[in-house]
């Protein structure tokens, strides 16, 4: 394919990701099934369907941002607290399963070498905690169970990626086991030197730059920043992205202005959302040339049967190890875990959902293997898409229903939690006007202003926490409703003073960006 039709075909994709999530929006179901099915229409169309996406597009374009995104957002305090039940989750029960899923395909398919069935079983045995975790803060689950869970699936890709690429480098030139260990400590060691080299580097620069544009330019650049080089020195680019991205979001606030942090999270949640995305349309897209690929070694329905016998081991290993095998095991590392209730281990075993890395890591497989042609590459694509799409819809469409049946559904304490926090927040703002006024920094004139805005917004906060979730909830729409209102209202008046000439375009431009700023910020309400 030419340039162009690259272009025009990533275009199309783009199209599709965005048609397909708001028909899954519309019909209430899983995102990841209509976008494989948009994929699997769009392969129908010739010049498609010969789409050739190399691997190495998929793990240098892909997936440092998704890496890198999931370290940033992740709460170190609550990790530390829970850091020994975090590191055997996402070691041992990753490692645990990816052996197992390997022993089963080759067991089902011996033609698949050990080396490459242990990469299949490095892709797909990484949980992916952003599906759970919207369904579990929408039904109000306890903090601990998503700190798990997310802490779990921030480590377990570094985990999974390392054996992945220990498993692709033997597939082509076997390892002895001191070999092996070697190339293990130096993958390992030289990401995570390398991702804090990175981090500190750009915390540094952060510090000396003023120009809003340069500093979101840093944050759009750092996670490839710390990916690809770490890459092509030999190291763990995964490792070295988590580490940046998961000291550079514990500090962040002070390093960056409150508008480029609202800028960069909305870039942010854009670009990842889109990635995410594009990779089930890349999969359906795929589909077909796969099992093509495969027709002379499998038998379709064979490759099912191998498909669904791997999704339904991946689930089963996972609670059997959550609910058999840690709480057998009273030794220290396992000790919180041990101690959680056992609703807890259940809901946590059961929200083992495969992603977007997952599916990442399994189109990344060589081509080739020492110039010849891997032949087993469709067939392991084909097995770890059907492991993420049956997690994604099974355990995803039947987690909310679990949650309920085991009381463990506590709806609207997330809005609590918001309100709370903004009580606490506003309550700290009345502190620090009393503090300027005492030191004589503002005036009595301004300090009762600032008072009355607070006192406001307090006795509004508690007002909500008084009324109960079923209350709160309406007088949230109802506020958030009037205060639409309002802001159309300004914004009216400010595109009829810049049609009649009152106001030049960069005032106009300015203050419709200080309305946006304004609005994204209004109301005590959470979500």
């Amino acid at each position: 394919m030419s340039v162009e039709e690259y272009v025009v075909a990533t275009l199309v994709i783009v199209v599709a990701v965005i048609c397909g999530r708001l028909v899954a929006g519309r019909l209430r179901v899983p995102g990841a099934v209509v976008l494989v099915l948009l994929g699997m229409g769009l392969g129908l169309v010739p010049w498609l369907h010969s789409l050739s996406i190399s691997p190495q597009v998929i793990l240098l374009v892909f997936l440092p941002p998704l890496i890198y995104n999931a370290a940033f957002f992740s709460s170190p305090k609550d990790m530390r607290e829970l850091a020994r039940p975090i590191v055997v989750m996402a070691v041992g029960v990753t490692l645990l399963t990816a052996f197992g899923l390997a022993g089963i395909v080759h067991l089902l398919m011996p033609s698949v070498g050990w080396p490459a069935a242990i990469a299949l079983g490095a892709a797909v045995a990484p949980t992916d905690a952003v599906a759970a975790s919207a369904i579990l803060k929408r039904v109000g689950t306890p903090r601990r169970v998503l700190t798990l869970l997310e802490g779990e699936s921030l480590i377990n890709d570094g985990v999974a990626l390392t054996l992945f690429s220990l498993a692709v480098t033997a597939m082509a030139h076997p390892l002895t086991p001191q070999e092996g260990l070697v190339e293990l400590v130096k993958v390992v060691a030289g990401g995570l030197v390398y991702g804090a080299a990175v981090a500190l580097a750009v915390s540094w620069s952060r510090t000396r730059m003023r120009d809003p544009s340069l500093q979101l330019m840093v944050v759009l650049v750092t996670p490839f920043a710390a990916y690809i080089p770490a890459e092509m020195a030999g190291f763990s680019g995964v490792l070295a992205a988590v580490v940046a991205g998961f000291y550079l979001g514990t500090r962040g606030e002070g390093l960056l202005p409150p508008r480029v942090r609202v800028n960069g999270q909305t870039i942010w949640g854009a670009l990842v959302g889109l990635l995410e995305s594009m990779l089930f349309v890349v999969l359906g897209l795929q589909l077909d040339s796969v099992v093509t690929a495969v027709r002379d070694q499998f038998a379709f329905l064979d490759l099912v049967w191998v498909a669904l016998a791997t999704t339904a081991t991946a689930v089963a290993l996972r609670m059997g190890l959550m609910l058999v095998v840690i709480p057998l095991h009273r030794i220290p590392p396992f000790s919180k875990l041990e101690g959680a209730d056992p609703r807890e281990r259940l809901v946590i075993g059961w929200s083992g959902m495969r992603g977007a890395v997952s599916l990442a890591i399994a189109l990344s497989l060589p081509a080739t293997l020492g110039g010849e042609p891997f032949t087993e590459r469709g067939a392991l694509v084909f097995v770890a898409g059907v492991v993420v799409l049956g997690t994604l819809v099974g355990q995803g469409m039947t987690l909310p229903l679990l949650l309920r049946k085991l009381g463990m559904a506590r709806e609207g304490a997330r809005r609590m939690e918001f309100l709370r926090a903004d009580e606490q927040m506003s309550c700290a703002a009345l502190s620090k006007v009393d503090e300027l006024l005492r030191e004589g920094e503002v005036d009595d004139r301004t300090a009762d202003s600032l008072r009355a805005v607070y006192t406001r917004r307090v006795s509004q906060v508690r007002g909500l926490m008084d009324a109960g979730d079923g209350r709160a909830r309406e007088r949230a729409d109802s506020g958030r409703a009037v205060h639409a209102q309002i802001t159309q209202a300004r914004r009216d008046a400010l595109v009829s003073m810049y049609r009649e000439g009152d106001i030049d375009h960069a005032v106009f431009q300015e203050m419709s960006r200080d309305l946006d700023i304004r609005d994204t910020g209004a109301g005590p309400y959470g979500s």
